[in-house]
């Protein structure tokens, strides 16, 4: 972010970072691999980051308080990477169903749910106890003051022997 304040329309409104939000460690086929990197001064979390790893280095910044939550009308889930949940047994034939096509389409990337009408129409409740199971997780919209503007912004970078290589530089850069 390039500024602390942003006019809309014919008004100027203060922007500060959403505290509760993170950039975070990737590994292949693992988007949120389990280091936080934290976008606001924090005493208590230090990430010890490590060559060769990757990291999506993530701001967010918003007009409103600066602090989200989970809002309703869930529609984003990404299939639990670890291993020990594809031991999790499914009793459900449709959720089982609906397990196998996810894992056909979109492994364990992110997904919305109007991207399974064509394959499995009646998906709600299958995919609700593939939830509940914790085989699936549940991204549900992050919300801060009604009215407010927030933005996100994102670059992925290497740590390499002798640098910290930018890979998503582009000419927008």
């Amino acid at each position: 972010m390039e500024s602390y304040e942003v006019t809309i329309g014919n008004k100027t409104l203060p922007v500060k970072c959403i505290e509760n939000l993170c950039g975070h460690s990737m590994e292949r086929y693992k988007i949120h691999a389990g280091k936080s990197v934290n976008i606001v001064k924090n005493t208590q979390n230090h990430v010890r980051m490590v060559e060769g790893e990757q990291y999506a280095i993530e701001t967010f910044g918003t007009t409103g308080r600066g602090h989200v939550y989970e809002d309703l009308d869930c529609s984003h889930y990404m299939r639990e990477f670890d291993d020990e949940c594809m031991d999790i047994p499914i009793r459900d034939g449709k959720a089982k169903g609906l397990l196998n096509i996810i894992n056909r389409e979109f492994g364990t990337l992110a997904w919305c749910r109007k991207w399974l009408e064509e394959f499995f129409p009646r998906h709600i409740m299958p995919l609700k106890r593939l939830v509940d199971a914790g085989i699936v997780k549940a991204y549900p919209p992050l919300s801060d003051v009604n009215g407010c503007h927030t933005a996100q912004y994102e670059h992925t970078i290497l740590l390499r022997p002798t640098c910290k290589e930018v890979i998503t530089r582009g000419e927008d850069y």
